[in-house]
């Protein structure tokens, strides 16, 4: 037929209606609340802390992005790492740490293996590991929350010099007016004291540590969102929670006095903001049926190994890195059979 024009295209010939920008745009909206809540919590130190990171997620990503730099920062994926990243670390660490955290992250976590799709482990877990091998003072410096000065004044070590000592620390935390703070996290009580936190101030976040992971009920909610929307795999932190019990559960029964009930080990800490916002990194998590379940095992029994038997009071970090590695073997190791091929013979 004369005029007929056909046009040959290479599939996939059908779309879905989403992409990486959408989800990207969703786990920002799950993240806000938690972003929130925090400020609420410890103040304008932590959200100076959260913008300098993300910013400066941001400035690396475009500066090492080359040509496709700009484009690279409008999916959104700089922001998340810069948003988990900033709520990992302690809400007085100094801004000039967190840049050099924010620059480990997008570059040694992302950029140096090819940029986005391309990362083998969770690029703001990079950027925490690596201030916590270079700053491990800092890394552990903790302030009250619910602060009486926390919107009229910064810590003294937010705004320090680089690679100087912040001095008064001690003296604005003691203005903070906040009974009974000891400077220790929920789990350092526990390893160090022997104090266990309860179970209701796990759930409102009302305790020290990191800016973003101590209001569980309000990070399981928001994951909960995101798993609603199907944009994370909702067996991943659901098989975490379940090897943290596996794990945590016997121990407790063995020696109710030297080791924690499950319920103070899933609440406590940075278990669920792993579990819902970063062991559900769709690049770093296996994609079989069985390999997310046997990864998030993997990470909720090495937290129980490392926060128990380790010299460290957490271990979610480590924990994900570690099964982020492995993730190829796992993927590997539970690749479903072809439908009608014959098992191989090993």
């Amino acid at each position: 037929m004369s005029g007929t024009r056909i046009e040959l295209r290479t599939a996939p010939h059908a779309h879905a209606p989403v992409d990486v920008p959408l989800i990207m745009r969703h786990v920002i909206y799950a993240l806000l609340p938690i972003v929130a809540w925090s400020v609420w919590l410890f103040g304008l130190g932590t959200l100076l802390l959260i913008l300098t990171v993300t910013a400066t997620a941001l400035a690396t990503e475009r500066l090492l992005g080359g040509e496709g730099g700009e484009r690279s920062i409008r999916d959104g994926s700089a922001v998340i790492t810069g948003l988990l990243l900033a709520l990992t670390l302690p809400p007085a660490f100094p801004l000039w740490m967190g840049v050099v955290a924010a620059v480990a992250a997008i570059g040694l976590g992302k950029m140096l293996f090819g940029g986005l799709g391309m990362n083998p482990l969770n690029p703001a877990l990079v950027g925490r590991a690596f201030v916590q091998a270079a700053f491990p003072a800092s890394i552990t410096t903790w302030i009250p929350p619910l602060g009486a000065e926390r919107f009229t004044s910064v810590a003294p070590s937010t705004l320090a010099p680089p690679f100087l000592r912040p001095e008064g620390l001690a003296e604005w935390i003691a203005d903070q007016r906040v009974d009974a703070f000891t400077g220790a996290t929920p789990l350092g009580l526990f390893k160090f004291d022997g104090v266990i936190t309860p179970l209701r101030d796990l759930l409102a976040g009302t305790t020290a540590g990191s800016a973003g992971e101590t209001p569980a009920l309000l990070i399981v909610a928001c994951g909960l969102y995101l798993a609603f929307r199907r944009f994370l795999d909702w067996r991943i932190p659901l098989a975490v929670m379940a090897g943290v019990v596996l794990a945590a559960g016997p121990l407790h029964l063995l020696d109710a006095e030297r080791f924690p009930d499950p319920w103070f080990m899933l609440l406590s800490g940075g278990l669920m903001l792993g579990a819902w916002f970063m062991a559900t990194d769709m690049v770093g998590s296996p994609v079989t049926p069985w390999g997310v379940l046997i990864y998030g095992l993997l990470i909720g029994l090495l937290t129980v190994v490392i926060r128990l038997f380790g010299g460290l009071s957490e271990g979610v970090m480590y924990a994900i890195l570690l099964a982020n590695a492995a993730t190829p073997l796992i993927e590997r190791l539970t690749q479903p059979r072809v439908f009608g091929a014959a098992r191989r013979k090993e």
